[in-house]
């Protein structure tokens, strides 16, 4: 069924987390529901707005990532591509930084 998209750790994991924070965050809104809070985004807005926000700019820093990491490699002179995790890690730091202060 999911043959025709290259499956590796990272990329499940990244499923995987994205998958969970829906699930809790439906949870979470059922036993509280949210309210409108302005933070450091521009704009007022809910938990699920954070959350939307958070992962668009995690996807973007994950293919960001992706895009550059055989430049990042010629820059820093490596032998092979930065890893996955590195973009992973920043992403989700990224995404609960924008969920608590945003």
């Amino acid at each position: 069924m999911f043959g025709w998209m290259m499956w590796t750790l990272p990329t499940a994991i990244f499923f995987i987390c994205i998958a969970l924070m829906l699930v809790g965050m439906t949870v979470w809104e059922l036993k509280s529901p949210t309210t409108l809070r302005k933070g450091l985004l521009p704009m007022a807005t809910t938990r699920g707005d954070r959350l939307f926000i958070g992962l668009l700019i995690a996807a973007y820093i994950n293919l960001g990532f992706l895009g550059l990491a055989e430049t990042m490699a010629g820059w820093f002179s490596l032998e092979q591509a930065p890893s996955v995790w590195i973009s992973f890690v920043v992403s989700m730091l990224v995404l609960a930084f924008i969920l608590r202060k945003g």
